[in-house]
């Protein structure tokens, strides 16, 4: 991997980690196209660029959290189900991460996304309720949804908003929890990670390590802030179709070759 690679996936990681089409998948789908081999380094590489991203949602939203302190009880909880699961599945996970897997969730999901907003297309919105008025219950809800995320080319955003929606939020609301439950769930996921990956890291990935992660961090920083704005107005519509695009394109051109 070069600087330039590094730059690239780091850019890629901050556009796509909120966004409801699959940072890790993406991040495999580039990894493709420029030729990098996804070894247990690499993919260490990929997880740990994603801390940058988080690190951005904490600067963003830090004012929200320390504003309501029972807003960290509920992100507990719907954190446990992606913590139990993935702690007992690591392995069967890991194993998952290829671009056929990617292709076929980005399609899978891209459809999901179409079939809510169609099933939604005459809500009132504005009778759906607020982060702060989540329950604990729908917490864990929208936690179980984030587990199935463990997948890779599902997106964990993509999930956790899903998970939003059928619990009664907006979506913009939605896209709120799913950026603050990302606090928790990625920075033990690069941890994690890392511990497990220690011995295949070796000097130099550090440096590029910390060039993905710079690079991440200002991205995301502001692709939240647009992400937010957008979704005030619009729906979840085109995401859903660029998934399956995406997933159409890499599964023809690229898995079938």
């Amino acid at each position: 991997m070069t600087v330039i690679d590094a730059l690239i996936l780091g850019t890629l990681e901050g556009l796509t980690e909120f966004l409801p089409i699959s940072s890790t998948g993406h991040l495999i789908l580039a990894s493709e196209l420029l030729g990098l081999e996804q070894t247990d380094a690499h993919k260490a590489f990929e997880v740990s660029i994603q801390l940058g991203s988080i690190l951005a949602v904490l600067f963003l939203f830090a004012h929200k959290l320390l504003a309501n302190k029972s807003l960290w009880l509920k992100i507990a909880v719907a954190f446990l189900p992606t913590a139990v699961f993935g702690f007992l599945f690591y392995k069967t996970i890991k194993a998952l991460f290829g671009i056929e897997t990617v292709s076929i969730m980005l399609v899978i999901g891209g459809v999901v996304f179409l079939v809510v907003e169609y099933l939604r297309r005459e809500r009132d919105e504005s009778k759906d309720k607020s982060v702060e008025n989540l329950t604990f219950k729908e917490a864990f809800m929208i936690g179980l949804f984030q587990s199935i995320s463990m997948v890779p080319g599902t997106s964990r955003s993509g999930m956790t908003m899903l998970g939003g929606l059928f619990a009664g939020l907006t979506r913009k609301s939605a896209a709120e929890f799913s950026f603050l439950l990302a606090i928790p769930t990625m920075f033990m996921a690069t941890f994690y990670d890392l511990y497990k990956n220690r011995a295949t890291m070796i000097v130099e990935d550090y440096t590029l390590v910390a060039i993905g992660f710079v690079t991440a961090f200002v991205v995301a920083f502001f692709t939240v802030k647009w992400m937010m704005r957008f979704l005030t107005n619009h729906t979840f519509v085109a995401f859903g179709i660029y998934r399956i695009v995406v997933g159409l394109a890499f599964w023809f051109f690229v898995v079938g070759k």
